[in-house]
């Protein structure tokens, strides 16, 4: 490698190695940067929860590497209606449990009943809803909180052991993307009802059925031990379906927080990928082969509590977005090429023109600011502004954008805001609990499109998560899943967005890039606008393969050790033809 030492928590780094150095060495290691909160597919949200699920479970279908194009998963074909209301899933007749059970259609009615039940409190039950009777089975609940309907009325129906019939109540032209998506994975019904049996009390067995010893899954791997705060070990799966081109026999899936320590893992050969460098090497960084910032369907935000007064006020919420120094930022901290937002969603979604709060120049924003904070009843001669807070989860980067907000707001309008610091799983419980003022978030493309940043925000959604809801902007949000005209779709999804920048239940501050570095040898790793990686395509280049690599990429850069093995462990990337449904 070339010569390039971190000093910052290089000591750190050491003591995290050497700690580790009793273990035997994965063949491929990543930093997933924070403990998971839950391996349950259904009760998923966050990224790294993501990227262990899709390598222990696997839904209809999965991504193409590169193109994100859907692929045969559990599902071999799948054919599509005329009128792109009713899709047919055809599972694979190789496709097993851990346990031996084969996986049939009945675990998707299982697994997507659970999902939607709002019993299990699944997040994201709403990307569902475009099935037939889906939302009304989540929503129209009696007084214990069961569901009043049938989920017979809802239209997910195993027609045999191997096929699987979905009816929607519109056409939806991202719906074979959320069939890729990991909380739509299915569960083994039989793993779950007998930790229900063994363990009677609920908290107990949902505790139990996740532990590595218990966990049923159909995925490429399953789950070798866990070491909280360490590493989740992942070890092939050899019931999987397509087990023979699987190229890593074992995974480790580190939870570093801390950026400097796990760029010394990296640079020291112990981790072959993380997913963000500290802020104030990128300039340094971006000479090297292995670290290559890309477009990447993210945005960085502010949720505000608009339950709490003074946030209840779209005033003070306007005030507040107008003074961000987003230029600062995006030059001084994240240096990556990240854009300045004031919007939600990010650009570059064809045919969709975003929607902004923008201001009139920084001189025009902080007069307009100060003025909406005396409109209000706040500043000179009225009622102090309250000391407020701005939470961010465990992150140099997250707590020097909080530091940069928090000092703006001070010298803009006077604000005393002060910073709170939580790590991954309590910082998420105080977002759903609403117990903050404003709180870091973010916000990863499930499928490219609009919606899935805006829909989101509807009154009460799951990952709404701001107390903010405006009833017309819920109707576009329903109005645009009906609309079969894309122009018009997409202008709704516009008056939308605007509806959002004008009460500012959020803060946008930037629009993401990627930040992997990333070993020049590990092949079936594409970048890609969502960042989106299945573990089971990765593996090592040979010579030849990594030779035309670095032939075949642009700008001068500074060629870098091989990390990863230099033998072994090689496969050929996945070259097969990515299935068209078929229209009958």
């Amino acid at each position: 490698m070339a010569p390039f030492v971190l000093l910052a928590g290089l000591f750190v780094g050491a003591l995290y190695l050497a700690s580790s150095a009793r273990l035997d060495e994965a063949d491929f290691t990543f930093n997933n940067a924070t403990e998971v909160a839950t391996l349950d597919p259904a009760r998923v949200t966050g990224v790294p929860e993501g990227n262990i699920i899709k390598a222990l479970f696997e839904g209809l279908v999965v991504k193409h590497p590169k193109t994100l194009a859907p692929m045969p998963g559990m599902a071999e074909s799948w054919s599509v209606s005329e009128d792109l209301l009713t899709y047919t899933f055809y599972i694979r007749k190789n496709a097993k449990w851990t346990d031996g059970e084969p996986v049939t259609a009945d675990d998707f009615v299982y697994s997507w009943e659970r999902f939607l039940n709002p019993a299990t409190a699944a997040e994201y039950s709403y990307q569902l809803w475009y099935v037939v009777g889906a939302e009304q089975y989540s929503k129209n609940v009696n007084e214990n909180g069961a569901p009043k309907n049938s989920f017979d009325s809802v239209a997910i129906k195993a027609k045999n052991k191997y096929t699987l019939e979905v009816k929607l109540n519109s056409p939806t032209p991202f719906f074979m993307d959320l069939m890729a998506f990991y909380p739509m994975f299915p569960v083994s019904r039989k793993n779950i009802e007998e930790a229900q049996a063994k363990w009677p009390n609920n908290n107990e067995w949902e505790m139990q059925w996740l532990r590595p010893e218990n966990l049923v899954t159909n995925g490429p791997f399953t789950v070798e031990y866990r070491r909280v705060n360490d590493r989740i070990r992942l070890k092939k799966n050899p019931m999987y379906w397509d087990a023979d081109n699987v190229a890593m026999n074992t995974i480790d899936a580190l939870t570093i927080e801390q950026a400097g320590t796990a760029l010394n893992t990296y640079l020291t050969g112990s981790t072959h990928m993380i997913p963000s460098v500290l802020p104030s090497l990128i300039p340094t960084l971006m000479e090297r082969e292995d670290f290559e910032p890309a477009a990447y369907l993210g945005t960085y935000f502010y949720r505000v509590n608009t339950t709490k007064p003074p946030f209840d006020d779209k005033r003070v919420r306007r005030a507040l977005a107008l003074t961000v120094n987003r230029k600062d930022i995006v030059e001084k901290i994240t240096k990556a090429g990240q854009l300045q937002a004031f919007g939600l969603v990010p650009p570059g979604m064809s045919g969709y023109v975003p929607a902004s709060f923008q201001g009139a120049g920084e001189a025009a924003a902080k007069a307009e600011a100060n003025a909406l904070l005396i409109e209000a009843g706040y500043g000179p001669g009225q009622k102090p502004f309250p000391t407020m807070e701005v939470h961010y989860n465990t992150s140099e980067a997250h707590r020097d954008i909080a530091e940069v907000v928090a000092q703006t707001w001070r010298d803009t309008l006077g604000i005393d805001a002060r910073l709170q610091n939580q790590e991954w799983k309590v910082y998420l419980d105080t977002q759903n609990n609403l117990d903050f003022d404003v709180s870091r978030s973010a916000w990863i493309g499930d499928y490219p499109d609009p919606n899935t940043f805006l829909d989101m925000f509807v009154t009460g959604g799951e990952n709404n998560k701001t107390g903010w809801g405006n009833p017309e902007y819920d109707r576009l949000i329903r109005e645009s899943a009906s609309e079969p005209v894309p122009a018009k779709r997409l202008q709704i999804l516009h008056d939308a967005e605007a509806i959002l920048m004008d009460e500012l239940p959020i803060i946008p501050i930037y629009f993401y890039v990627t930040q992997n570095m990333v070993a020049p040898r590990l092949g079936g790793f594409y970048d890609n606008i969502q960042d989106e990686h299945f573990p089971k395509f990765l593996y090592w280049m040979n010579d030849e393969e990594l030779a035309a690599k670095r032939a075949a990429q642009p700008g001068v850069w500074t060629i870098v050790k091989d990390v990863g093995p230099s033998e072994g462990l090689y496969a050929p990337s996945w070259t097969g033809p990515v299935p068209i449904p078929s229209n009958n």
